[in-house]
């Protein structure tokens, strides 16, 4: 049996806690180190009921442990550095998204993972979700051009407020959170994306002058589809709608209805993030008196994995890129397209053009 991939986490809040929680129950892996600036590792190791090395900065952690591979779940703007460091020692690296804070730094660790013969994943958690996966393929039975509505907008306080806050010192909610749905859209369309327009705007002081913790965008793509995304961050953000995962076209709509999920107060629980619980088809068939002729069809999913179960698989697909040499260039071209576009709607908020790409 080979032996574990010694594996440095490197960021201990949400989503690092949740990777360490699927090495510590995977047998393949063997956490050499956590690491964080703050007390999070602590709390982390506590939870872990183990006694895991704790380091505060991260080239001494890489120096002092060696790693076969590094978890990187720290904010964007360290991404770059962390990444190509990780990958120049001869590491593997699971990065969360977005992959770096800039188009010219993601274009860097792709470089250096090519030369480094090293595989790189991105945390784009909803690809490892079934119910997104056939949200994705049912999307695509309804025609061209689609058009793509969705939002995550989260009433954010306590904690998750520093969190986003912390966030906003280098990307907006519609880049953050934007690559997501982004990525999901350009799965749903296979086109090309050519314009973006959006909008933005400071509801608080709390943030950098120039900053903006609301943000609103629209995409058309080369096919005639189009897409919109909202995302905003704060105490004062509505949460009424704040989630809404809805496509149509010519033949129908596919829609997310997460009642459960979709309940006020439950914008800023991250669980509720990738929960779909079922999905809603109409079909737009009419007779010829304009009656529908299909009833909307239901796809119950209350059996689907929570977000720990997802991070799991994410996990695991880590570890067969690995074991198996699976090819990830498509993969990071993908991270990188939707980071393009996402910097892309950026620049039109804040110079309030339309750009094209």
């Amino acid at each position: 049996m080979n032996k574990p991939l010694r594996i440095l986490v490197v960021g201990c809040g949400n989503m690092g806690a949740s990777h360490a929680f699927a090495y510590h129950q995977m047998p393949e892996f063997d956490i050499c180190g956590l690491v964080s600036r703050g007390k999070s590792k602590e709390t982390l190791n506590k939870k872990l009921g183990s006694k895991y090395p704790l380091f505060a900065d991260f080239d001494i952690a890489m120096d002092q442990t060696q790693p076969d591979a590094v978890c990187i779940s720290t904010y964007p703007d360290t991404h770059e550095a962390f990444a190509i460091k990780a990958l120049e020692s001869g590491c593997h690296v699971f990065i969360e998204k977005p992959l770096a804070d800039t188009v010219a730094g993601t274009e860097k660790i792709i470089a250096a993972a090519k030369i480094a013969k090293k595989k790189v994943v991105v945390g784009y958690i909803l690809r490892h979700h079934p119910s997104w996966e056939r949200f994705v393929l049912e999307a695509q039975k309804m025609g061209k051009p689609l058009v793509m509505r969705m939002n995550l907008n989260q009433q954010s306080q306590g904690y998750m407020w520093d969190v986003h806050r912390n966030l906003m010192k280098s990307l907006s909610p519609i880049v953050d959170c934007g690559v997501h749905y982004i990525d999901i859209m350009c799965q749903m369309t296979r086109s090309k994306p050519v314009s973006v327009s959006a909008i933005g705007a400071r509801l608080t002081e709390d943030i950098p002058e120039g900053n903006y913790n609301y943000g609103q965008l629209q995409i058309r793509f080369e096919d005639g589809s189009v897409g919109w995304y909202e995302a905003g961050w704060g105490p004062m953000v509505s949460d009424n709608a704040f989630f809404i995962k809805d496509v149509f076209g010519p033949k129908g709509a596919v829609s997310i209805v997460a009642r459960k999920a979709g309940e006020m107060g439950k914008s800023d629980h991250v669980d509720a993030h990738t929960k779909t619980e079922s999905i809603k088809i109409h079909h737009a068939d009419i007779d010829a008196q304009n009656n529908f002729t299909h009833k909307d069809q239901w796809i119950d999913l209350s059996d689907e994995p929570d977000h720990q179960e997802l991070c799991n698989r994410e996990q695991r697909y880590f570890l067969k890129a690995i074991q198996e040499d699976i090819g990830l260039s498509d993969h990071l071209e993908d991270a990188l397209n939707s980071m393009r576009i996402a910097v892309a709607c950026d620049a039109s908020v804040k110079s309030g053009n339309t750009i094209f790409l």
